[in-house]
């Protein structure tokens, strides 16, 4: 059995019936994250709202936390997350939450422990700028958006 990464988590007051983020098969590699709302709330279409976790965690230092939307909100009701993917760096210790935003035409209801989003946790790799002078040549060149022609 291949080792996994463990992160601290601590649930927020009020929050100990709420699930912890979980993987809801053996090969997923997001895990669902639950709606920590006190009571119902509306998005109207074409809103941002934050909504709670009730958890905050510890990502280890060279990971982050990526929030990212969960496909059947987004396909059912046109509900996505806004800054997807949302980054958790390491040094933050604050509650986790999500910005959803309803495209939809239609109001959406998140209810506590809703399954809202899910965060992946992935490697990074910190960069340091090398300034110089010229960049090596590609084919691609300079081409920006639609430079292909498709």
């Amino acid at each position: 059995m291949e080792a996994k990464l463990r992160i601290a988590l601590k649930r927020l007051p009020g929050n100990h019936d709420l699930p912890l983020p979980a993987y809801q098969t053996a090969d997923s590699v997001g895990m669902d994250i639950c709606a920590a709302v006190a009571a119902p709330v509306v998005i109207a279409p074409r809103t941002v709202v934050l909504v709670p976790c009730g958890f905050a965690i510890a990502v280890p230092s060279g990971f982050e936390a990526q929030v990212r939307p969960r496909s059947g909100l987004a396909m059912k009701h046109a509900v996505t997350v806004a800054n997807a993917p949302g980054t958790i760096d390491p040094d933050y210790r604050g509650e986790v939450k999500v910005l959803l935003i309803n495209l939809g035409t239609e109001p959406f209801t998140v209810t506590r422990g809703m399954r809202i989003a899910q965060m992946v946790i992935a490697p990074v790799q910190i960069a340091q700028w090398e300034e110089v002078a010229d960049l090596p040549a590609t084919e691609r060149a300079e081409g920006g958006f639609g430079h292909t022609g498709r």
